[in-house]
């Protein structure tokens, strides 16, 4: 299937996110589009797989003019997009998920399904039980299944956003190969959104580069790097590097700590953290270092052991208790469980509030909500609601929520969908919290960002923490033989 974008213009209010933009895609080849967060490639994408109306434009599908106003009549029509947040229901089981929007009969026939399922699963080398419960699933396994589901469909042109974001380097390497095989053997055609460079040079044919809503330019790949990066930017943006500083007093003491869950436990976990200091969490997902973080959150109660800050006992905190201390926790999933969709920037920013009163400054709540936005740099207005913004700049807002002072902030994937220069700003903002005594715990997928950013590194397999090293002494090679279980 050959697609052509033809002045696609999207406006959301005075934010052009959209402006214009013409692209042609061709059968049989893998697209990189590339921008910085807020360029408008989720959006461009969003229009293409019909989960959203372009405001004017066209779309031709083989030179005929395709029109689909929901993602149904997109995968209908040959288009399928898997979105940065998997489009699932977390009670129900695999087989379910599959057969949801697909078999609209009253009687659901689960022997086909199954079989198909089983056959595209082995096909694409995909592992995953059918009658697991999708919230007991890794991010990666939700994608494979909404893959093989869009691919069931009839889908020829597949659209993955920010696909590689919060999965392991096992399941990357998994959805890579699948890639690679509907493109090459099934003349599939494939357009990868992202901001990770190296894997648009590994995988990719072509790549389009958007800036500020508009098409800046386009090249063929693998090309050098800088040339993506000015053109993504309008320059190559410097690195930030970690500054060495001279750590306080100890603030977090984690005791013989055991937390339980159905899918996994962790037990006999010891770790101190001292003022300012940053400690990053290394590991497979599932592998327990999540529940180390959600008791620390007071969203988890451990069954053995103790949490204690500034010397006294947290342990039985409730979240909103921890919060009160001065401990505040970034989640991995924005909108299940960061942010409420539906609602303003500025009903975020009230709500997030240290402190609530009866009546609510609501033009108090609008200054500050429009500094924070200027503050952090986000594309969006205090009366966007949260949903309307991307997948990056909806986390830029979850750290322009951050209250000040705090002791502890705890993050999972803190930079997840960020660009570059965005990535560089958040850590910016953080070093400036760590000088004034915070304390920082955060678990990344990316060992290279573990590495760069921690003064020290625990690492977790199977459920146990099995080393604490500091960043100056370990190596990714290092780190990955532990993650794997290798002492």
């Amino acid at each position: 299937m050959r697609v052509e974008l033809q002045e696609i213009r999207k406006y959301f209010g005075p934010v052009k996110a959209n402006d214009g933009i013409n692209i042609l895609f061709e059968e049989g080849k893998i697209y990189g589009l590339l921008g910085e967060n807020g360029a408008g490639k989720s959006t461009l994408m969003k229009i293409l797989s019909g989960y959203q109306p372009a405001d004017s434009g066209n779309i031709l599908l083989n030179g005929q003019p395709g029109e689909f106003t929901t993602p149904r009549e997109a995968l209908a029509a040959g288009i399928g997009m898997l979105y940065q947040e998997p489009l699932d229901l977390p009670p129900f089981s695999v087989i379910d998920n599959y057969l949801l929007g697909k078999d609209q009969k009253l009687q659901l026939d689960y022997k086909s399904a199954v079989k198909e399922l089983t056959e595209l699963n082995q096909r694409y080398g995909f592992e995953v039980d059918l009658q697991d419960r999708i919230d007991s699933l890794s991010l990666g396994e939700r994608q494979q299944l909404e893959l093989v589901r869009l691919l069931s469909g009839g889908a020829e042109i597949l659209i993955l956003d920010e696909p590689t974001t919060g999965i392991s380097a096992e399941q990357k390497e998994v959805l890579f190969a699948s890639m690679r095989t509907l493109s090459r053997e099934e003349n599939k055609t494939l357009i990868l959104v992202s901001h990770k460079l190296p894997e648009v040079q590994e995988l990719c044919d072509h790549a389009f580069v958007l800036r500020k809503g508009q098409l800046v330019g386009e090249s063929t790949v693998p090309c050098a790097n800088e040339k993506l990066v000015e053109m993504m930017f309008g320059q190559v943006p410097p690195r930030t590097e970690r500054p060495v500083i001279e750590l306080g007093q100890p603030l977090l003491q984690v005791e013989n700590l055991t937390v339980e869950t159905y899918q996994v436990s962790i037990a006999g976990i010891n770790l101190d953290i001292r003022e300012g200091e940053i400690v990053g969490l290394a590991g497979l997902e599932g592998s327990g270092q999540d529940l180390l973080m959600k008791a620390c959150a007071g969203l988890l109660e451990p069954s053995e052991g103790r949490i204690l800050l500034d010397g006294e006992d947290v342990t039985a905190n409730s979240y909103h208790e921890m919060l009160q201390a001065g401990i505040s926790y970034i989640a991995a999933g924005r909108l299940e469980e960061g942010l409420i969709a539906g609602i303003s920037l500025t009903e975020h920013m009230v709500l997030a509030a240290p402190v609530h009163t009866f009546m609510i400054n609501w033009e108090e709540a609008l200054s500050r909500t429009k500094e924070r936005i200027t503050h952090y740099e986000v594309v969006g207005i205090p009366e966007s609601n949260i949903d309307q913004l991307s997948g990056g700049n909806q986390q830029r807002f979850l750290f322009a929520m951050l209250n000040s002072p705090l002791k502890l902030i705890l993050m999972i994937h803190p930079t997840r969908g960020l660009d570059v220069r965005s990535t560089n700003y958040i850590w910016e903002q953080l070093y400036a919290r760590r000088k004034d005594g915070t304390s920082i715990l955060f678990i990344s997928a990316d060992l290279d960002e573990i590495i760069e950013r921690s003064d020290r590194i625990a690492v977790f397999s199977g459920g146990d923490m099995l080393k604490v090293v500091d960043v100056e002494d370990t190596s990714v090679d290092e780190l990955g033989h532990l993650i794997g279980g290798q002492l």
